[in-house]
């Protein structure tokens, strides 16, 4: 097979299996998310690696649409406070800076979302309110559940769940591209 045509097969894999993920996700779990999106006070993301890099491009659409939102870690961040929502991301559950500010938040009586791809893990069982993706973690090394390397389905998930609830935010909001075009970057 050229490389075009094994592009192209991979191409189509990683889009049957967002699909087939999009038919799984549970409504009332993303109904929770955008629930909590819209009343928080301000917005904190926190995820590690590639999970990370999805919720920072959550934050700038979240963002664009004017809310007030934080990347932990990042040195501009404040504290987190009661009526603040922090949104993180572990497909194994177990990521330990994750857990850490997940048990920081909610000693400080902010609400907290989960994405995550394991339902038993200490993640979920710590987080207030989760979003189940039926994906493989990092470390399943079988193709049960994907073929694709290690947690990239998760990680391609979690960032077409939030360009989703983005959308819908934006649709409801009534803003018009142009709108939203003044929050864009203007520093690059």
């Amino acid at each position: 097979m050229n490389i075009n045509n094994l592009i192209n097969k991979n191409l189509h894999t990683i889009l049957e299996e967002n699909l087939k993920l999009a038919d799984q996700i549970d409504p009332i779990q993303i109904d929770v998310l955008v629930t909590e999106i819209k009343s928080a006070k301000r917005i904190f993301v926190m995820a590690a690696g590639r999970s990370g890099l999805a919720l920072k491009m959550a934050a700038m659409r979240f963002m664009h649409l004017g809310y007030t939102v934080y990347v932990v870690g990042e040195t501009v961040t404040p504290a987190i406070l009661e009526g603040d929502l922090l949104l993180v991301a572990s497909g194994s559950g177990t990521t330990s800076t994750v857990l850490s500010a997940v048990e920081k938040a909610t000693k400080q009586k902010a609400g907290v979302v989960a994405i995550t791809a394991d339902a038993d893990s200490t993640l979920a069982e710590l987080a207030e309110n989760i979003v189940l993706i039926n994906a493989a973690t990092k470390t399943d090394f079988g193709v049960s559940v994907s073929d694709q390397y290690a947690g990239s389905l998760f990680e391609q998930f979690t960032l077409f769940i939030l360009e989703s609830v983005f959308m819908t935010l934006w649709q409801e909001s009534g803003l018009t591209k142009e709108d939203l075009w003044p929050k864009h970057a203007n520093l690059e």
